[in-house]
């Protein structure tokens, strides 16, 4: 099963969650305003690919932008996936849910992101 990792990052541009997924030998990631921890709704920054290595790290990141700290890390499970839609299924210690990523018309960086834990 491929893992997930939900980063707590703060930086000099203020405090947000790195929601990455672990697909092939990078990480997909989408910057979140707040954790998603209960059924939300929110906006959500596709960023940059990175590394692997994020998947166990905490601490500093290079270059003065800010440390991470683990909030969350599971497994899941792709159930559709698109260059502009992805469901997935979420195993993790704190999220059990469903997410959709559903890319936004403009900017195309854009994303709403949507969990819906499971049994709530």
């Amino acid at each position: 099963m491929p893992r997930y990792v939900v980063l707590e990052h703060e930086c000099p541009q203020g405090l947000h969650w790195d929601f990455m997924l672990e697909v092939d030998n990078v990480l997909r990631t989408w910057s979140l305003p707040f954790p998603p921890d209960e059924r939300s709704t929110m906006t959500a920054e596709a960023l940059a690919d990175h590394r692997p290595a994020y998947l166990d790290y905490e601490g500093p990141v290079s270059a003065d932008r800010g440390s991470v700290s683990r909030w969350d890390a599971g497994t899941y499970r792709i159930e559709q996936q698109s260059d502009a839609r992805w469901e997935i299924e979420l195993q993790g210690a704190k999220l059990r849910g469903r997410v959709h990523l559903v890319r936004l018309e403009e900017p195309p960086s854009q994303w709403r992101f949507v969990f819906f834990p499971t049994g709530k």
